[in-house]
């Protein structure tokens, strides 16, 4: 009998875990699509206005992704956890096994495989696939910045390429000329100038771009004097490499920085980059901490559901408190970060959030095996004898 009961808990587990994952991917598929929806509108009306292909834009939202995952994935993973639950409370499944000899404690056990899969995808998100992803998306960002065609090239719009500089087109034709150019350079505080042209040309020699305007006009503003010069030109060509220049030493975002080089060399990160050693350690716990709280809120999930027996009225009241619990760790997590950006060394404070997640589902599950009602219970009294 014992080994045909073990065989059914087993079957049991192997069934609810595959409950967990089966709406795990739903719940992670929902919210994926909506923050990438709200975000792919913003990219795409500034990368495909700036004159980028659909392919571009495609890539980049690619890109993002592995960091809207990172953010839904707790969520979907807690979502899981009391959607599965409640079901199978409204089916009695959770009833018959309990009725059986099973305690909460021993039917928490594929909640909790459940928690250290997600805590898994999760972890190779933060420490391999973020990272790679950001540091892929820097580097496009990068090239399109380079390129003038998407800078510079789009017509009827007045372009702002760098600081104190306006770029306008009329039109631009198949062939690549443009026409009817305009072109402002308020850089200089003591002399502003004002560039037109009839039509222009866009000519790069290697590293350098220049614009080369015919038939044109040169007006110049001396600030200090108040005088104004203008001179005509048949043809003139005007350095853009200025405006395209990238900073070559600009520092690495520090979620594209490999977990292993936090880990190895933060020193040398520090002094290159100009990082905090509390930003530092910050972020590399922060890795951690974000695998180790998938399994915490797995468990509040299904622990705040095992609180309350079966009810006509729903378990709203027990799904509200699961809610909460969530917030209340999130919130905890963002003033716990405060006090590590300060002063590296209090990085445990970090995993503080998932061990008080892990406590109150431990709590609610002791909770769930001896009742409060048979806590506090009252003996029944012994009526007197005629």
């Amino acid at each position: 009998m014992a080994g045909s009961g073990g065989i059914a808990v087993s079957r049991y587990d192997r069934y609810v875990l595959s409950q967990f994952l089966l709406f795990f991917g739903f719940f992670a598929l929902i919210l994926v699509a909506v923050f990438w929806i709200n975000r792919a509108v913003v990219l795409f009306d500034k990368l495909i206005g700036d004159g980028q292909s659909a392919f571009v834009f495609l890539e980049f939202t690619a890109l993002t992704l592995p960091n809207l995952i990172r953010m839904v994935l707790p969520m979907a993973a807690f979502a899981a956890s009391v959607y599965v639950t409640n079901r199978l409370n409204n089916d009695s499944e959770l009833t018959v096994m309990q009725a059986t000899g099973s305690s909460p404690w021993r039917l928490a056990r594929p909640a909790l495989v459940f928690g250290l899969i997600s805590a898994t995808m999760m972890s190779i998100l933060t420490h391999v696939l973020l990272p790679a992803s950001i540091n892929q998306l820097a580097l496009r960002e990068a090239e399109v910045a380079r390129n003038v065609t998407a800078r510079l090239l789009s017509e009827g719009s007045f372009l702002h390429p760098a600081p104190g500089v306006t770029f306008y087109i009329r039109q631009i034709d198949a062939d690549g000329t443009l026409n009817d150019v305009f072109l402002s350079d308020r850089r200089d505080p003591e002399q502003t100038v004002i560039y037109t042209g009839a039509r222009a040309f866009l000519v790069r020699n290697g590293e350098q771009s220049n614009l080369i305007m015919v038939d044109g006009l040169a007006q110049r503003m001396d600030t200090n004097s108040n005088q104004l010069s203008t001179t005509v030109f048949a043809d003139f060509s005007y350095d853009i490499s200025s405006l395209i220049k990238q900073d070559a030493t600009r520092k690495r975002n520090i979620r594209a920085i490999p977990t292993l080089e936090l880990i190895q060399d933060p020193g040398q990160i520090t002094e290159d980059e100009g990082y905090t050693p509390g930003q530092l350690s910050e972020e590399l716990h922060l890795r951690f901490a974000r695998a180790l709280i998938c399994v915490a809120v797995t468990l509040i999930g299904y622990s705040s559901l095992m609180l309350g027996g079966f009810s006509r009225f729903g378990v709203w009241r027990q799904a509200l408190l699961a809610f909460v619990m969530l917030v209340f760790l999130e919130v905890l997590r963002g003033v716990m970060s405060d006090p590590v950006l300060q002063n590296a060394d209090l990085w445990p404070l970090i995993y503080l959030p998932t061990l008080v997640g892990i406590g109150i589902a431990c709590l609610f599950m002791q909770f769930a095996s001896r009742p409060l009602s048979l806590l506090f219970r009252r003996s029944p009294k012994t009526e007197a004898v005629p």
